[in-house]
């Protein structure tokens, strides 16, 4: 990337970043996109690394796995990583206390829609990696565990026993399972974080692969898991003061009071 090229980013970031914060997303894109074709993706990679984690959120917030994204294929790993924390922000009071499982199923689509918008393993594996490595990233697939958590330990255990870097098999034909399993193999520790940020209990996953749930998700068990609208709280808790970032758009805050 040519160094006249390198000086026109700053002003990039500052225009994708102001729509973003309008609410113009496919204005975003399409300069993002129109960047792409005139300076390569590499300059696209370059602005969604300087973008404001609060920003990249707000923006990736608004593709999933079935909206074609130049954000969602370029994303820098970090980048991506930084803004998962975020997200919780954008999801409404009253969703969380009545809907929690569509947040999470929302969730899951941009999880899986940036994990899997390319068939780059090794991006792939970053993307997963970074993501996990951070407390609000456990919580993140925590949340996405707490919709299926009767095929996680599944996973757990055939993971616990045979290890991640083989053909994990399992009795379930959940789309969180593969998601599970690479992550598994991407990361190990981030693995077992957010397992057990799903079942706090444990401070081994070893330990999970003797557990069973009970079939009815209504009865009692003395098993502690912990549930999606907590998980979702939980999240909210860990997004981090905009104060503290050394990176900030020209806006004080976007929407609600969480980035104050």
């Amino acid at each position: 990337m040519s160094d006249d090229n390198k000086s026109n980013l700053p002003a990039l970031t500052k225009q994708v970043g102001d729509l973003v914060l309008a609410g113009s997303l496919q204005h975003a894109e399409e300069a993002l996109s129109h960047a792409a074709d005139e300076h390569g993706d590499y300059a696209v990679a370059e602005v969604l690394s300087t973008l404001p984690p609060q920003v990249t959120a707000l923006h990736l917030a608004g593709f999933d796995g079935a909206k074609t994204s130049v954000a969602t294929l370029l994303v820098p790993p970090k980048a991506w990583a930084e803004s998962l924390a975020y997200l919780a922000a954008t999801w409404p009071d009253d969703m969380i206390e009545d809907d929690p499982e569509r947040i999470a199923e929302n969730l899951f689509n941009h999880i899986h829609g940036i994990v899997y918008a390319t068939d780059d393993d090794e991006r792939r594996q970053e993307l997963l990696a970074e993501a996990s490595a951070t407390d609000y990233g456990a919580t993140a697939f925590a949340i996405v565990w707490s919709l299926a958590p009767r095929e996680i330990l599944e996973v757990a255990g055939e993971i616990n026993n045979r290890g991640p870097h083989i053909n994990v098999h399992t009795t379930s034909d959940s789309d969180i399972v593969p998601l599970a399993v690479d992550l598994a193999k991407a990361s190990e520790d981030g693995w077992q974080r957010s397992l057990l940020e799903l079942f706090p209990e444990y401070r081994n996953t070893a330990d999970l692969a003797d557990v069973e749930l009970p079939d009815d998700p209504d009865e009692e068990t003395e098993f502690q898991q912990r549930g999606t609208r907590e998980l979702l709280y939980r999240l909210r808790k860990q997004v981090p003061s905009v104060r503290s970032l050394q990176r900030r758009s020209g806006r004080r805050s976007i929407g609600t009071d969480i980035f104050s």
